[in-house]
């Protein structure tokens, strides 16, 4: 497996490979990332995978600074999956220059996620628009846990008409219903314990759906008082339309319970598709 780290070097390793599938990851990896590497290596016949923490993406405060770095352990896991390159630049490689040239998500990147972590959209979608510029993959695979932000990349390959095919990954789970994440680490003993409950909280609305309610907004708001009797700081639990993220019609079919809160410092984050 190859590592590199500045962007030439990459390109003139990619520049005889047009079939790459590529996974954009922040490192400290799990199996919710492994399981995007093998959907990649299903897809193509080479695959990429970056290691890059980016700042941009980070509000004052934020865990920037503590988020764990195992590059190590990383590179090893992601060898033993068979991939062929690793590109790990520092921010001095991605951004010598401050970067003045911003992707402008569109407006559902200021709602759910982008309410509570302003502006936290915009450095996504530039980041992803100058790895996608570097790696030029075919396809890049996205986990569905973080569907906001697959969302958003995929109307931003969309509207930008990049050459970039987008792959959903499912949410990866521990046994007990907890969504796989690097912050999974930040919980003590006692809140491991706890931090399913967001999972069965979304559960419950989705079961609440599938039983006949179309009153979402009242569905929301009541697992949000319901994680914070059990003393949780909900962000928010919403209900909206999974093609957009649009609020949902009572016709809609095909909807996504979305959920955010604390639990003591760790924001945690989870997601249901629903079918109906």
């Amino acid at each position: 497996m190859e590592i590199v780290r500045d962007i030439d070097t990459l390109r003139r390793s990619l520049a005889a490979e047009r079939d790459i599938a590529f996974v954009p990851t922040m490192g400290n990896l799990h199996e919710g990332h492994l399981s995007l590497v093998r959907i990649a290596r299903r897809h193509a016949r080479r695959v990429a995978v970056s290691i890059f923490v980016n700042r941009l993406q980070f509000a004052p405060g934020e865990d920037f600074a503590r988020y764990p770095r195992t590059f190590e352990a990383d590179c090893a896991k992601l060898a033993a999956e068979g991939v062929a390159l690793v590109f790990a630049p520092d921010e001095g490689v991605l951004y010598p220059e401050p970067q003045a040239f911003i992707v402008e998500p569109p407006a559902v990147a200021n709602e759910l996620e982008g309410k509570f972590r302003p502006r936290f959209f915009h450095g996504v979608a530039t980041v992803v628009l100058k790895l996608f510029n570097c790696v030029q993959p075919r396809l890049a695979v996205f986990g569905k846990k973080d569907y906001q932000q697959l969302m958003i990349v995929r109307a931003m390959v969309r509207q930008l008409d990049l050459p970039v095919e987008i792959v959903a990954g499912e949410t990866v789970r521990e046994p007990d219903g907890l969504a796989m994440s690097s912050r999974n680490g930040y919980l003590s003993a006692a809140e491991r314990a706890e931090a399913p409950r967001l999972y069965h909280t979304l559960a419950e609305v989705k079961a609440q759906l599938e039983a006949g309610s179309r009153e979402a907004g009242a569905l929301g708001a009541a697992a949000a008082r319901r994680l914070a009797a059990a003393g949780w700081q909900p962000d928010y639990v919403e209900v909206r339309r999974a093609s957009d993220l649009a609020s949902p019609d009572p016709r809609d079919a095909q909807l996504v319970v979305l959920g955010a809160a604390r639990l003591g410092t760790t924001r945690l984050i989870d997601n249901l598709e629903v079918s109906l």
